[in-house]
């Protein structure tokens, strides 16, 4: 196993992807985060990395929407650290447009795609060849349960997600034999900004960011031969 890895790590500004940084640096990780505004990054143990320890942090400018950034990260990267053992998706936005949607939400649905979907896709492609030059790759992906049934009118983000579950598919049988092994992490409500209008479930009774960032630690940490490739996480009972 390679260890510490060299993670690129999307996402990271805050809720599940922040939490997966933290615990990845605290960890001994080399992290490289792309995030939409690097001068805005919280005040944190992540902030301070990046300013204290560049050998170990790398800030990168990074929106999910343009292929070109995606590019750019990953040679900033390799630049920076010489390799990439890691990704981690986990950059994405949320809608409530449903099935029957308005004129004029076109837009939305399309932007919805670009991020969720070809983001991922994006990045991946681009790092795909220092992963398999590891010979020991990582990709882990923020899926969510709306990437394995459909609840209620919502559409737009649903169809989103499992699109990016099959995504994770694709991913997995492009690199099995190069090492590069593949986890889709599905988790329900998370107690996160996304999920701070919920009212059936308590933010206590939620699953934690920090619990999502401690099963992505234990998968860094497991061989190829036990990396499994899907997790559902839910913190209610569903039929």
């Amino acid at each position: 196993m390679t260890q510490p890895r060299t993670l690129l790590i999307s996402g990271a500004s805050r809720g599940i992807g922040r939490a997966i940084a933290e615990r990845a640096l605290a960890d001994g990780h080399r992290l490289s985060l792309g995030v939409r505004n690097p001068d805005g990054l919280p005040a944190g143990p992540l902030l301070e990395a990046a300013r204290l320890s560049p050998e170990r942090v790398l800030l990168q400018a990074y929106d999910a929407r343009d292929p070109a950034q995606a590019s750019r990260w990953v040679a900033a990267t390799l630049s920076q650290f010489g390799g990439i053992d890691g990704l981690i998706h986990c950059a994405g936005v949320f809608s409530r447009v449903g099935l029957l949607f308005e004129a004029g939400q076109e837009a939305e649905i399309e932007a919805l795609w670009r991020v969720n979907l070809m983001g991922p896709w994006w990045l991946s492609r681009a790092a795909w060849p220092a992963l398999v030059a590891s010979g020991d790759g990582r990709v882990i992906t923020l899926v969510s349960m709306s990437g394995q049934r459909v609840k209620g009118s919502l559409a737009a983000y649903p169809c989103s997600k499992f699109a990016l579950m099959a995504l994770c598919q694709s991913m997995r049988n492009e690199g099995w034999d190069a090492g590069i092994r593949v986890t889709a992490i599905c988790p329900g409500w998370v107690n996160t900004r996304m999920a701070s209008e919920v009212t059936a479930v308590s933010a206590d009774a939620m699953t934690q960011p920090e619990d999502l960032a401690a099963l992505t630690a234990q998968l860094l940490r497991l061989p190829a031969s036990a990396v499994p490739f899907e997790l559902k996480i839910n913190c209610v009972l569903e039929g």
